[in-house]
């Protein structure tokens, strides 16, 4: 005797068929072998106990406030539980009520849409980039004299190609170029000066490899040069908040755009109020927001892609925290990049200097991957490569 893990129909299926259940068997219990929990925020009780009493009747539940049924609180948070089946038929019976019943029904069947997608087509102004099955890899070239782990190593012209024509060659899928440190503390350069760092290296890459580039920056101005040089992805730490016209530019260039959740700036991040109510609601509704504000300026949503921001504004429990629950960023419907390559979170457990922290970094990202991870931003190539490889055979294991 032993319990079965089962993720997905998909690996019910395939157990199903093992076992000898007959086509409709299979049909019929595919929906039933993985449970979900889908959390409603501060819902009225009428809402809420139409749908823990829905619930009941399909075998599942809903947790509600104490004070739901007599009404003697406002609002409630509604925590769904059940197989997919039950909630699927939930849906169904929500689609013909009133009281906004119907909206939320459909939210919920949007969530389960998203959550169990595990392909996407991530379009820059010059490729699709495929992603699923296969992790991707983009690499950290710092153009930058204060980086908290290489600043300084590949500050020349010649040294920043040399290194980004390297990580070409160990395997990168993508070579992110940063001309203004993001480390805790540090403060912003001017325009001109992250210019003169990275343009001459973009434009000295492009013409050595076929890997696509993407600009670390937020501003507008910069990235807007940086793609005309030959980038293809903006890689915005405020996700748009930072400069007004970022939204703007990634439209009229085409780019791909990734946002990043940021409590703060570089600068004080680390040194204000740490404190979340909720660590991945918060960043979820952040992100959301950022992706609202890119649609509604034409971004195409195949060409956006959300990152968490580990360490941006985060205590390292938080950090950790967010590695652990990463999944629930798939109620986003987009691509999820991971950037934990030699932060202080990890040195916190290991007590290693940034470039010491190899094997603990290798940790986090095989982690982020079996979490929902689509790329992972990295220093260290070679090593992350092999890491995220043999995770995904894991991830990927029929």
């Amino acid at each position: 005797m032993r319990t079965i893990n089962i993720k997905s129909p998909e690996e019910a299926v395939a157990i199903f068929r093992k076992i000898g259940v007959d086509s409709y068997g299979i049909v019929a219990m595919a929906e039933k072998a993985s449970n979900f929990n889908i959390l409603l925020e501060k819902q009225p009780c009428k809402i809420a106990n139409i749908i823990k009493q829905e619930m009941l009747s399909l075998g599942g539940d809903a947790a509600v406030a104490r004070g739901s049924v007599a009404c003697s609180v406002p609002a409630t948070d509604v925590l769904i539980m059940g197989t997919l089946k039950q909630i699927f038929s939930l849906v169904a019976k929500m689609e013909k009520q009133p009281f906004g019943l119907d909206i939320i029904a459909r939210h919920i069947a949007e969530t389960l849409k998203s959550i169990s997608r595990s392909e996407f087509v991530f379009r820059t102004s010059r490729r699709n980039i495929v992603l699923g099955g296969k992790t991707k890899i983009m690499g950290i070239l710092n153009v930058t004299p204060d980086s908290f782990s290489d600043g300084g190593i590949f500050y020349s012209q010649e040294k920043a190609v040399e290194h980004g024509l390297r990580m070409a060659e160990e395997g990168a899928d993508i070579i992110d170029i940063g001309g203004e440190s993001t480390r805790p503390g540090s403060a912003s350069v001017p325009v001109e000066v992250e210019l003169k760092r990275v343009i001459p290296v973009i434009k000295g890459l492009v013409k050595k490899i076929k890997t696509p580039v993407s600009i670390d920056t937020k501003k507008a101005k910069v990235a807007r040069e940086a793609v005309d040089a030959g980038a293809e992805i903006i890689n915005d730490i405020s996700a748009l908040n930072g400069d007004k016209d970022m939204a703007k530019t990634v439209k009229e260039k085409r780019a791909a755009l990734v946002l990043m959740h940021m409590k703060g700036t570089p600068i004080n991040m680390q040194k204000g109020d740490l404190s979340y109510n909720d660590l991945m609601g918060e960043i979820i509704v952040y992100l959301k927001k950022s992706m609202e504000k890119a649609r509604k300026a034409g971004v195409s949503k195949d060409s956006i892609a959300v990152d968490p921001g580990i360490g941006f504004g985060k205590t390292p429990e938080d950090n950790y925290r967010i590695i652990k629950n990463l999944s629930e960023l798939k109620v986003l419907n987009m691509p999820i990049m991971v950037g934990t390559s030699r932060k202080s979170f990890i040195g916190k457990i290991t007590g290693e200097e940034p470039r010491e922290r190899l094997e603990g970094t290798a940790a986090t990202v095989a982690a982020a991957i079996m979490n929902g991870c689509n790329i992972i931003r990295v220093h260290d190539v070679a090593a992350m490569k092999k890491v995220a490889a043999v995770t995904d055979a894991i991830v990927y294991a029929r």
